[in-house]
């Protein structure tokens, strides 16, 4: 359950957040003052402060001044009812997470407040890297006794007890995050903020003031000054995950924070100083994008100070019984219940699949077992179709296989494609070929070019500028 505190002098404001945040997952605690609200900290430790800038008694901001003071790790939202908000923008600087305007729309005020919790649970969660399940004590870890994830285990030590930037690599699914938290959590800097950006889930046009901010009337619908990621995690560490998807205006921008702890929000021409540790991850490989040009090569350089290579499961097989009893002990502990045990053949069969998914998709078929568990115990038949093998033509063919099953396919499709061109003197072969898988991404994925790229392997960018060329835009009205 996340807890939430409100601190606010009118009396409707604090009825209607009790409307709102009515809900089993949140307890809501309120306070009329700033006296008030400093009182209530200690003995309530909410995860997350929303309050007012003008109240009468302490104002908000020498409230927030006492709250970063004791505890810089506990994120407030400031909220104002003035147009100007010169005085949040200033709080702002002091470290609060965001601001509203009153009145506030509600499913934005939820979003954000989901958003702030997620963030304070990323500061507050304890992730350890010990190898043994005997000593895992907390809610989340980074569990393994193979030697590829030993290594990793060392790398996390040495790097988390320097400043030095870190790059994550590994394929989807493998725990990037859980390793970015864990050199934060055992590092010099784990008193202070951690935030993270999803560079490929926010609209490029959006990222640069995600990350850096932007000034009043920088852009259409830029109605006030904003702080950006970076100046909210001033001495703390940023996770930039996904950072391949980055365009390349931004990916210079990173590199002048990297170089000189310096740079400017959007509209702005003043230079903000920063002291941000940054850990990036990105499950693309970037030598390749910084040959195609697709990624500064000097930006690269520049995060691949220490490179942490994650494996993925089907390298690590020795770990997945250790997992799965991990995950049964995280589940039971969720619904504070007993673990459930599993049979002997299904550990079995689970060390015996490919994993594609990796982790992640290994937490979720236990997840869904353990639903679909009729007793005490999990089966075979509680497993997914297509890992026990009883989804139709069985179980996913090892990646060797698949590969070539697709290299077959693909010599044919190449023998077919020369026939019609050999036809069809006009037909320039490669450009027909690009065009057309564009066309089939954007397709599959509904036009959501964020999810296309991936699929093709491309950058976002690199995405639109193939729909520029060959008039893709037009033709299926891509936005």
């Amino acid at each position: 359950m996340s807890k939430l505190l409100l601190i606010d002098d009118e009396e409707d404001v604090r009825y209607s957040f009790q409307r709102i945040f009515n809900s089993p997952e949140i307890e809501l605690a309120t306070a009329s003052s700033g006296e008030e609200g400093l009182k209530v900290i200690p003995k309530f430790k909410p995860d997350l402060v929303l309050m007012d800038v003008r109240m009468g008694g302490m104002n908000g901001l020498e409230t927030l001044r006492r709250i970063r003071a004791a505890n810089p790790k506990l994120l407030v939202i400031l909220m104002t009812a003035y147009g100007t908000t010169q005085t949040a923008i200033e709080a702002m600087k002091l470290g609060a997470y965001d601001y509203l305007l009153k009145p506030f729309d509600a499913p934005k005020l939820k979003e954000i407040v989901a958003n702030a919790l997620k963030a304070a649970h990323d500061m507050q969660q304890v992730v350890s890297y010990q190898p043994l399940l005997e000593s895992e004590d907390y809610e989340l870890g980074i569990v393994g006794r193979s030697e590829p994830m030993q290594q990793v285990f060392k790398l996390i030590g040495q790097v988390a007890a320097s400043d030095a930037t870190a790059l994550i690599t590994g394929e989807s699914g493998t725990g990037k995050e859980l390793v970015a938290r864990a050199i934060y959590h055992h590092s010099n800097r784990s008193t202070q903020p951690f935030l993270t950006v999803n560079c490929a889930a926010i609209p490029e046009q959006l990222l640069e003031s995600e990350l850096f901010g932007h000034e009043r009337g920088a852009f259409t619908g830029a109605t006030m000054q904003r702080i950006g990621k970076f100046e909210q995690c001033n001495k703390g560490t940023i996770f930039l995950d996904e950072i391949g998807d980055m365009t390349p205006a931004t990916q210079t921008k990173i590199l002048r924070v990297l170089q000189s702890g310096t740079f400017e929000r959007v509209g702005g021409n003043q230079p903000i100083q920063v002291n941000v540790r940054v850990i990036a991850a990105t499950n693309k490989p970037l030598e390749a994008a910084v040959a195609a040009r697709q990624f500064r090569e000097d930006l690269f350089y520049r995060l691949n100070v220490v490179r942490i290579h994650i494996p993925p499961l089907r390298e690590r097989r020795e770990d997945v019984p250790l997992l799965v009893n991990y995950f049964l002990e995280k589940i039971a502990r969720e619904q504070q219940r007993k673990p459930k045990s599993i049979a002997a053949n299904v550990i079995k069969t689970l060390g015996k699949y490919h994993w594609p998914g990796n982790v992640r998709e290994l937490e979720n078929a236990i997840r869904r077992a353990y639903v679909m568990a009729k007793g005490d115990a999990i089966l075979q038949s509680d497993l997914p179709p297509e890992i026990s093998g009883q989804g139709g033509s069985g179980a996913t063919p090892p990646p060797a296989m698949a590969g070539e099953a697709a290299a077959t396919d693909a010599a044919a499709l190449a023998r077919q494609l020369f026939q019609w061109a050999r036809r069809d003197p006009k037909l320039k072969v490669i450009p027909a070929v690009e065009r057309e898988l564009v066309i089939q991404a954007l397709k599959e994925t509904n036009n959501n070019q964020v999810h296309a790229a991936k699929l093709l392997g491309i950058t976002r960018a690199t995405l639109r500028k193939r729909i520029e060329k060959f008039g893709i835009q037009r033709e299926l009205d891509v936005k």
